[in-house]
């Protein structure tokens, strides 16, 4: 399946070997490519960065001939050894200035926010998206601050301009409130990654919302 690029952060997957099954990456991300998902986030915070280069560019020949976003989490040089399409910065990775000088105009930048002011200060900054984070609580990630619901998410839409990713224990029963409240698009783990189908998983994600376009504001 494939998407428009206003839609591409519409079903982000963040991957987590860990919550894999025993299946390969390139295996899990194939199925939930084939269910819906319109852009997939490569995130690895404990392998070499040989191991990390390996799964980034298995990832793209997956990715590239669907037309579909490969995003690197955190690792500016992995993102710029296999020509993904973007990295994703937390608050305490590189700065966006700096990236961007690295990335050049056309690499999407995408920075977590985890406050109000975090997600005003990433636009002024020049942020392409913003990954509102956590929405809900959730177990994958115990590094976050407190989960900010979904009136964070209404808050943050109401002040930035920029597209809005909700993650943080997003799944099939809430994703479409993430939606409903300003976001562009939902970013998912667990819900994916650790699903006995996830294709079905997916699907399931995408019909919960009745096939919704997207949110308000695109890029």
């Amino acid at each position: 399946m494939r998407e428009s690029a206003d839609n591409r952060l519409l079903l982000h997957l963040v991957t987590d070997r860990s919550l894999s099954l025993g299946r390969s990456l390139v295996e899990v991300v194939a199925e939930a490519v084939a269910g819906g998902v319109t852009c997939v986030q490569l995130r690895e915070k404990t392998c070499s960065t040989r191991e990390f280069l390996g799964e980034a560019l298995a990832l793209k020949a997956l990715l590239q001939p669907l037309g579909l976003p490969l995003i690197i989490n955190d690792r500016v040089d992995i993102a710029l050894a296999v020509g993904a399409d973007g990295v994703h910065l937390g608050q305490s990775d590189m700065p966006i200035s700096h990236a961007r000088r690295l990335l050049g105009p056309d690499y999407l930048i995408g920075i977590s926010a985890e406050s109000v002011e975090d997600a005003i200060a990433a636009e002024q900054q020049g942020a392409d998206y913003i990954g509102i984070s956590p929405v809900f609580s959730t177990p994958t990630k115990t590094d976050t601050a407190s989960a900010l619901g979904l009136e964070g998410v209404r808050q943050i839409r109401e002040l930035v301009r920029v597209p809005l990713v909700g993650i943080g224990g997003i799944n099939q029963a809430n994703a479409h409130q993430v939606l409903a409240a300003g976001a562009d698009g939902v970013a998912v783990v667990s819900a994916i990654m650790a699903a006995e189908s996830p294709q079905l998983a997916a699907e399931a994600i995408r019909v919960s919302w009745g096939n919704r376009p997207g949110g308000r504001r695109r890029f």
